[in-house]
C-alpha cells in the first residue's frame, strides 16, 4: 500500500479522495489550511495517518509545509488538490498554481504526481501573464492553463516520475455550488486511480484524464519554451529554481 499527500483535503474533492484511499488500505497524510480547518478533518476523516498545515496563498508557509512532509519521509504519490474560484487575482494565482510548483520543486521527489487542472483552462490566455510585480491580470481559467504546464514540464523532465492533470468536472462542492451537474464520485475517482492504481493505464505520463479517460487539452501547453518560461517564471517569484533531472543527486553508494 502507498504513502499519499493530498492537498487541500478538509472538504471537497480532496477529502473524498482521502477517505477512499484510506479504505482501499492506503496511507494518507491530509492538508489543511489552519488550524481550525484541521480540527475540521479531524472529525470528518477516520484513519489519516497525519494531518499537515499551511497556508498555500502564502509562499513562507508553503515552503515551510514542504519541509514538514519531508520530514515525514518520501511519498509514493501527491495530489495536488487544493484551488480557489471566487477570490482575488493573487490568491487564485499562489493557491492554484504556484503552490503546486513550490511543493514539487521542494519535496522528496514521489513515483506519482497528480494535478487538478479544469475545463475552464481552454480559456486561457496561452501566455505567462503574470510575474514578480504582479498578478492582477491572472484568472481561474490561467491558474488551471498554468498547472497544466507544469504537469506537462514535469512528465518531460522527470522521466521516473508520472505525472497527471485532471479535469474532474464541474461537481457539487463548495467551490461548484449545490446546483453543479457533474458527478460527484466521478469527481475524484480518477485522482484515486491514478494515484495508486496498478492498472496499465494509470501508469503513464504527461495526459490529461477526465473521468479516467484521456482527453484532449489546450495545444499549446506542449510548447517547450512555454513551460520553460513558466518554470523561471515561478523561481523569479518564490526564489525556488525548479529541480534539475536528478533530485536528490545520487552517489557512489546510491541515493543521498
Amino acid at each position: 500500500m502507498g504513502r499519499i499527500f493530498i492537498t487541500g483535503s478538509a472538504d471537497g474533492l480532496g477529502l473524498l479522495a482521502a477517505k477512499s484511499l484510506i479504505e482501499k488500505g492506503h496511507q494518507v497524510v491530509a492538508h489543511a489550511r489552519d488550524e481550525n480547518r484541521k480540527l475540521d478533518i479531524t472529525g470528518k476523516l477516520k484513519g489519516a495517518d497525519g494531518i499537515v498545515t499551511g497556508d498555500l496563498s502564502n509562499i513562507e508557509e508553503t515552503k515551510e509545509l514542504a519541509q514538514q512532509l519531508n520530514s515525514l519521509g518520501k511519498f509514493d504519490a501527491v495530489i495536488h488538490n487544493a484551488g480557489v474560484y471566487n477570490a482575488a487575482p493573487e490568491q487564485i494565482f499562489k493557491v492554484n498554481t504556484l503552490a503546486p510548483y513550490i511543493l514539487t520543486s521542494l519535496m522528496q521527489r514521489p513515483k506519482r504526481l497528480i494535478y487538478l487542472s479544469s475545463d475552464m483552462h481552454t480559456h486561457a490566455d496561452a501566455s505567462i501573464g503574470f510575474s514578480r510585480n504582479g498578478f492582477d491580470h491572472v484568472t481561474y481559467s490561467d491558474s488551471k492553463f498554468y498547472v497544466l504546464l507544469l504537469s506537462l514540464a514535469v512528465s518531460r523532465k522527470w522521466k521516473d516520475v508520472y505525472s497527471n492533470t485532471v479535469d474532474p468536472g464541474w461537481v457539487p462542492t463548495k467551490m461548484g455550488g449545490s446546483s453543479a451537474p457533474g458527478d460527484l464520485a466521478k469527481g475524484y475517482e480518477t485522482q484515486v486511480w491514478l494515484a495508486a492504481s496498478n492498472d496499465e493505464k494509470a501508469k503513464v505520463t504527461g495526459r490529461y484524464f477526465y473521468h479516467q479517460k484521456e482527453r484532449s487539452y489546450k495545444k499549446e501547453a506542449n510548447n517547450f519554451s512555454l513551460q520553460n518560461q513558466f518554470l523561471d517564471a515561478c523561481n523569479e517569484i518564490s526564489g525556488i529554481p525548479f529541480p534539475a533531472e536528478q533530485f536528490p543527486p545520487p552517489t557512489s553508494q546510491g541515493w543521498m
